[in-house]
């Protein structure tokens, strides 16, 4: 999962950012409304939103608006000082999916911007599955027939991307705009070396993933 932080108080989007990283997300952080609208216009690659609304140089109301106007159907989970429910209301009317006041608890942040991911690509549970293989996002673990494999936080994140799109291709760009966030260097030549290492660990049985040479990859069942 990628996720854009828009949030003016750096401490709190240190915290935020290093929460949501220990679980795996690339995480990109923007402290005004401005950087939050230039991110969201030059990079498709956003999972979900956190967003400020009381940002500087662009109210977070302002940058919902336009995201929606341009078409970006991305999850957007506002979280903001601001109590009144005439905003509230606003930012769910404008294409908010979710509201959290601050001060809030970590683990219902968490909790529900794993929901909204979730129903972002369409899945119903914490727990994805393709035939034998299954991989809880909430625990971070993967089983094949119920055995746990051991995978590294690349590889998790590499299934978790195939698993979200099981069935269909799955470019290397998508990959890589997926698991990085900016400053992160990740090649198209290390993603064939991580999915080299994934299929080791998990094409036993009815499961592979198939090589589009020079598209992509595909999770599929035999």
């Amino acid at each position: 999962m990628r996720i854009l932080i828009a949030e003016d108080d750096p401490v709190l989007a240190d915290g935020l950012k290093r929460a949501f990283q220990a679980s795996g997300a690339a995480v990109d952080c923007v402290a005004s409304g401005s950087e939050a609208d230039a991110a969201l216009m030059t990079h498709s690659g956003f999972d979900l939103l956190i967003l400020d609304l009381g940002l500087p140089r662009m109210h977070g109301l302002e940058v919902l608006k336009r995201m929606r106007a341009r078409g970006q159907a991305l999850p957007v989970l506002i979280l903001t000082a601001t109590h009144g429910v005439q905003e509230r209301v606003k930012g769910l009317d404008l294409g908010a999916d979710d509201y959290m006041a601050k001060p809030f608890d970590l683990s219902e942040l968490q909790a529900r911007v794993r929901a909204l991911a979730r129903r972002g690509m369409g899945v119903a549970t914490s727990v994805l599955k393709h035939g034998p293989l299954e991989y809880d996002q909430m625990g971070r673990v993967a089983s094949i027939d119920g055995k746990m494999v051991g995978l590294s936080a690349r590889e998790l994140g590499l299934l978790e991307a195939l698993l979200l799109r099981a069935g269909r291709l799955v470019s290397k760009d998508q990959l890589v705009d997926r698991m990085c966030a900016w400053g992160e260097e990740v090649s198209n030549n290390a993603i064939e070396v991580y999915i080299h290492r994934l299929r080791k660990k998990i094409e036993k049985g009815p499961i592979r993933i198939a090589t589009v040479r020079g598209l992509g990859y595909c999770l599929e069942k035999i």
